[in-house]
């Protein structure tokens, strides 16, 4: 037994000794620990956005982080911190200055990621941004924006407010079941057919959706809800439903008269129109009702869920675009 223990302390101080001819073999770290050089873009950005918010903006180039048969490139440098004062003025300022301070700490995406160049999909549809798992946004297109420009600072901001719902439904769900009942058989992996955006539009529109794309599920429909509202004041989102009746009346009384002979006479011709003014008006009133109905359910998951008010939100959101592109 006394040789059995002697045998495990020498091979005891063998391990010990071992080891420390190994600790004495320890060089330096190939890792490099130095700190970065920062240039007055990453000093901004961490000054401003990631210290304030934790939300890092990567926009250095990252072949992993995009698809790699996509022709895409990184954001030219003196793009990066004018799109990201749009972004904190219209999206951080909005939600901070009505959900509190902490609003868009505690509930944000940790990283920003920008592409300067467009991303075209293979059904000729562009994808302007992504959401990946509520961590991070994707944003493309940054170098083709005009901080200047309120029309092409609003559809990038759109890409914002669409991507961060997608974040908020994540943290907290909303009625899905019922949102999707109310247009439960206009969703459809096709919504990008046909190929003319117009006529997509005014399929989705009749149809009871906001835009085309919302037609692709209801969490895209309910976050297309979401963006058009925040981008557009109260009396142009009034303008985008009214402009949806007079288009689908419209297009019902172009296709009656498209079906007259080209002899019909003018009696005929007042005839066909009066008959399509009268079939599609309750058409339209219903398309725009089903609008209305997803609106007051996204109304009152704000409310409900995050004690905001849509329509405060909505003016405070396109004053601040207006107060960006200054």
């Amino acid at each position: 037994m006394k040789k059995k223990y002697l045998y495990i302390a020498i091979l005891f101080l063998g391990v010990i000794t071992a080891c420390n001819q190994a600790e004495d073999k320890i060089t330096e770290s190939n890792l490099d620990t130095e700190t970065p050089d920062l240039n007055a873009t990453d000093l901004w950005l961490r000054e401003n956005i990631t210290t304030p918010y934790n939300i890092d903006v990567n926009y250095q180039w990252d072949e992993g982080r995009v698809d790699l048969d996509r022709y895409l490139y990184p954001p030219t440098l003196n793009k990066v911190v004018p799109i990201m004062k749009v972004i904190k003025k219209v999206w951080i300022d909005t939600y901070s200055d009505l959900g509190g301070e902490d609003f868009v700490k505690l509930v944000a995406p940790r990283e920003f990621v920008l592409v300067g160049g467009s991303n075209l999909n293979p059904s000729g549809t562009r994808t302007l941004g992504f959401a990946e798992g509520g961590k991070n946004i994707v944003l493309f297109e940054t170098d083709l924006v005009d901080v200047k420009n309120k029309s092409q600072v609003t559809r990038f901001i759109q890409t914002i407010q669409h991507e961060y719902t997608h974040i908020l439904n994540q943290q907290v769900r909303y009625d899905e079941e019922a949102f999707k009942q109310i247009t439960p058989g206009g969703y459809t992996a096709q919504w990008f057919n046909p190929a003319d955006e117009e006529e997509r539009f005014d399929i989705a529109n009749s149809l009871g959706f906001i835009t085309d794309y919302a037609r692709l599920n209801e969490g895209e429909d309910f976050a297309e809800m979401v963006e058009t509202i925040l981008t557009n004041n109260a009396e142009d989102y009034k303008q985008i439903i009214d402009n949806i009746k007079a288009k689908i009346i419209s297009n019902a009384v172009a296709n009656a008269l498209d079906n007259l002979d080209a002899g019909a006479t003018q009696a005929e011709i007042d005839a066909a129109t009066q008959g399509a003014i009268v079939t599609a008006t309750p058409e339209a009133d219903n398309a725009i009702a089903l609008i209305k109905a997803k609106e007051v359910i996204v109304a009152e998951y704000f409310k409900k869920s995050f004690n905001i008010d849509l329509y405060e939100l909505q003016k405070l959101a396109t004053d601040n675009i207006l107060e960006a592109i200054k």
